[in-house]
């Protein structure tokens, strides 16, 4: 599809997630969750610090994953065959890096803007004392996971494969 051409890869192939992207998914959601935090954080549930661990734990779960790549990957086990790693769960690979560094863009943003609500009102609500540390846990595992899916996206790279940063600019 044309909204997948790279002018740098050839058309219809998707070039590498760009962290300013990311960033200004984050900058957004942070401020949308800003607003709705505003109006709705009295139905909240508690926030505990097991909230955000679902996050961390895909975070070390694309993190074991990238290691697992990219030993093969600098072995030269792609391919057919047992033990080897076939080129189209590469692809299957580098796609998921990429959906997760923007599940974890978007959820960062989310927990940067509950942390920012609460940090603003420890001193007159004794609950945004007590949500804090699980938001900051929550925001910390979301940063972890844009940064796993980065890396494993990363590793999913050719040996002789120049960085996104060796490429011309847009």
């Amino acid at each position: 599809p044309p909204h997948c051409a790279d002018p740098h890869r050839g058309p219809g192939l998707m070039g590498p997630t760009r962290r300013r992207d990311l960033a200004a998914a984050g900058a957004v959601a942070a401020i949308v969750g800003y607003l709705v935090i505003h109006v709705l954080y009295r139905y909240f549930p508690p926030i505990t610090l097991w909230t955000g661990l679902s996050l961390l734990a895909a975070a070390v779960g694309e993190a074991w994953w990238a290691l697992s790549v990219r030993g093969r990957i600098r072995e030269g086990r792609i391919g057919v065959g047992v033990g080897r790693l076939h080129p189209l769960a590469v692809a299957r690979t580098v796609a998921i890096a990429k959906a997760s560094a923007w599940v974890g863009a978007v959820m960062a943003g989310w927990w940067l803007a509950v942390l920012a609500y609460l940090l603003t009102r420890r001193a007159e609500l004794r609950v945004a004392a007590a949500d804090t540390p699980g938001a900051l846990v929550a925001a910390a595992s979301a940063f972890a996971l844009v940064a796993a899916a980065l890396w494993l996206q990363h590793c999913c790279k050719s040996p002789g494969e120049p960085n996104a940063e060796d490429a011309p600019a847009d």
